[in-house]
């Protein structure tokens, strides 16, 4: 058997040789290929791309850095200034830069002499704020304060020291809900947005009031500064600034000296005022009192004085203009006496008024316990008897009243430029069944008729109702001075008709009816208006047997609204007003809303004149608002220190030995002389004697 052997292949050199060359051949292409990949892109890059790796490379070695635009001033119809800017120093935190947090509050806060409530606010805005938003650490720093944080930069990693300017508002509270105020941009703003100029330290956005409704416009172009940085980010000079370009300013209708009168006759008390030019509706005046200061908003308010302002019962944090939707009493009853006229009620017409009238099963009274007697319809204004208007009003029914007061403003939606209103109510059946699926009563129109019930309004639209019912005329109100508006409607009364309430009107000021003490001290100059009072408690059967508690016995919740509404001149109207109280009560006559508004107006007048009685009043309240809000916020941080025990409670020795001094002095003054026991038209009846009914 025979076994196959393999050939052995025999390797040459030429064989080799081959081999060689073709595996060289493969390599050579292959580094080929990538030397001329490598040649490519980097010719790419050198030549097509030049331009873009070169401003990366320049952004490595110049840093870029924002300047926030001056935003434009808001002035008054005078050009006065109601908003501007400021210079000042400023010290914000970057959170992402921040190493460590805590150590860099507490040095910031020994060298800018931080108070501590300063100090946690800073502390839970960088807890909650997105990396890339600053925090403000504070502004409005002296230079030395500035320096001192500059020269410290290298030990302060995210502390960022500007120079740039704030938004001040010289009036202070006054205008707090007119114009609201700027803050910094919330990380919505910035999602909406994308503008890069809401990241930038420094730059606010309007948060309120005629500030958010004209941000754009208000705001201008950022400028811009290149500064040389080494790559630890170490400033080494700067190249160029290219500065901001401020935004445009906004005229408005607002007076602002009567505004700020506004604001501080409104003394203590929580209400409105509103003044309008009866020309073109043109608002002079927008207050809304207690108010907060919008430079401590702008600033960046504390979060103890938040605090305070929200705990506040006379609600300062509220738009009461705007948002507040009241009762209006009989504030309203000129507008039903103008719709009973065109009803074809005669204004000689009269009813008899004893005090009370039954509808249905219901007794309904008057603010007079024994009644006004016989009462036309100029009475009836004047001395602004109930009864004459339940009982025309049942005439004419609601559907008549309804549309005028539609005519003159109640319930309407206005074009403003703020972003929060609220517009009151009209009742009528259809409203009635849309809005709680019940048909119409006639106690339903009594109550509306003198401005109770369902009837609700706004201080804003009670001022257009009184310049309506001054001028015949459906004035619109306008806050931007020189604003094209179409001329505008008529009213739809006849001026016979408009002259009797007008009338009527100046007899409830100046013809002994319930407003006397609107009686202004201009001379020849009437004012025409008509009172009101709004209750926000049901007053029962057995209170009224028993006597109605007075105002003044009531919590501050539970008193009644005190409002007025006019114009003046009444012969020539010129300026329409309206003011409400909120819980006033007509409780004290200086401070009730009759003798604010008509001080108001005579500021128009003779501005000297009322500025006096003013500052001599203003003594007695305890100063101006912003003195008055010092002393509250003075109180409230000893009040939370000696809660939190920073502070002792004052000793129980001194209160004791203050009570005994009191007292001594008490006893060592003469018995007062007792007020002579003569009967008055209003003194409530002997239990028993009224009929069972409810208001």
């Amino acid at each position: 058997m025979k076994f196959l052997t393999s050939k052995r292949k025999i390797i040459t050199e030429a064989a080799q040789t081959f081999t060689f060359t073709r595996r060289a051949m493969v390599l050579g292409g292959i580094q080929g290929t990538i030397g001329a990949v490598l040649a490519g892109r980097m010719a790419w890059i050198s030549v097509a791309e030049n331009q873009k790796y070169s401003l990366l490379s320049e952004s490595n070695r110049v840093n870029l850095t924002l300047i926030p635009p001056r935003r434009g001033w808001i002035v008054d119809r005078n050009g006065r200034p109601l908003a501007n800017n400021r210079t000042d120093f400023r010290v914000d935190l970057i959170p992402q830069r921040v190493v460590d947090a805590d150590a860099t509050v507490r040095h910031l806060a020994q060298l800018l002499s931080l108070p501590s409530d300063e100090v946690d606010r800073i502390r839970m805005e960088l807890e909650k704020s997105a990396g890339f938003r600053p925090v403000q650490v504070a502004d409005k720093l002296t230079y030395d304060q500035y320096a001192a944080v500059s020269v410290r930069l290298p030990d302060l990693p995210g502390v960022t020291p500007s120079q740039g300017f704030s938004r001040y508002y010289p009036a202070g509270s006054t205008v707090g809900h007119l114009l609201g105020y700027v803050g910094a941009a919330t990380a919505e703003d910035y999602k909406e947005r994308r503008d890069p100029l809401l990241i930038t330290p420094g730059f606010k956005v309007g948060k309120d009031g005629l500030e958010k409704a004209f941000d754009r416009h208000l705001t201008g172009k950022p400028g811009a500064k290149r500064v040389e940085v080494t790559a630890r980010g170490k400033i080494v000079r700067e190249l160029t600034t290219r500065p901001d370009t401020p935004g445009r300013a906004i005229k408005l209708t607002i007076d602002a000296g009567l505004q700020e009168y506004a604001g501080r006759r409104l003394a203590t008390q929580s209400g409105s005022v509103v003044v309008l030019d009866c020309a073109n509706g043109d608002v002079l005046a927008m207050a809304s009192m207690p108010s907060f200061d919008p430079n401590s908003f702008s600033d960046g308010i504390s979060q103890l004085e938040w605090e305070m302002l929200s705990k506040d019962d006379h609600v300062p944090l509220r738009n009461k203009t705007l948002q507040g939707l009241y009762p209006p009493g009989s504030t309203v009853k000129p507008m039903v006496a103008l719709a009973l006229l065109e009803a074809g009620i005669g204004p000689q017409e009269t009813v008899g008024c004893s005090g009370a009238i039954r509808v249905g099963n219901t007794l309904f009274h008057c603010h007079k316990r024994r009644g006004h007697g016989a009462v036309n319809m100029r009475t009836a204004i004047a001395q602004s008897c109930d009864i004459y208007f339940y009982q025309m009003a049942q005439r004419v029914g609601i559907d008549r009243i309804a549309s005028m007061a539609r005519r003159v403003g109640m319930g309407q939606k206005f074009d403003l430029p703020f972003p929060s209103q609220s517009y009151g109510t009209v009742p009528d059946p259809a409203w009635k069944m849309k809005k709680y699926d019940q048909k119409w009563q006639v106690y339903d129109t009594v109550n509306a008729t003198i401005g109770q019930g369902y009837m609700l309004i706004n201080p804003l639209q009670m001022a257009v109702m009184a310049a309506r019912l001054a001028t015949g005329k459906q004035l619109m109100p306008n806050f931007i001075h020189g604003a094209q508006r179409p001329a505008p409607a008529s009213v739809g009364a006849t001026n016979e008709h408009l002259t009797i309430i007008r009338d009527a009107m100046s007899a409830v000021v100046n013809g002994g009816g319930t407003g006397g003490a609107a009686r202004m001290s201009i001379p020849d100059v009437l004012i025409a208006g008509k009172t009101g009072t709004a209750q926000v408690r049901r007053i029962t059967m057995a209170e009224r047997a028993g006597g109605v508690r007075g105002n003044s016995s009531l919590a501050f919740k539970l008193r009644d609204h005190a409002l007025f509404q006019g114009f003046a001149p009444f012969d020539n109207p010129r300026y329409a007003v309206a003011c409400i109280i909120e819980h006033g009560g007509h409780m004290i006559r200086n401070e009730d809303a009759p003798m604010i508004a008509s001080d108001t107006l005579s500021y128009l007048f003779d501005p000297k004149k009322a500025m006096e009685k003013l500052e001599t009043l203003e003594k007695g309240w305890g100063g101006t608002p912003t003195e008055r809000q010092a002393r509250q916020m003075g109180a409230f941080r000893l009040a939370k220190a000696i809660e939190k025990g920073e502070v002792p409670p004052p000793q129980a020795d001194n209160d004791a030995a203050n009570a005994a001094n009191a007292m001594n002095e008490a006893a060592a003054q003469p018995a007062p002389t007792p007020a002579p026991s003569n009967e008055v038209d209003d003194a409530p009846p002997p239990p028993g004697s009224d009929p069972a009914g409810t208001p």
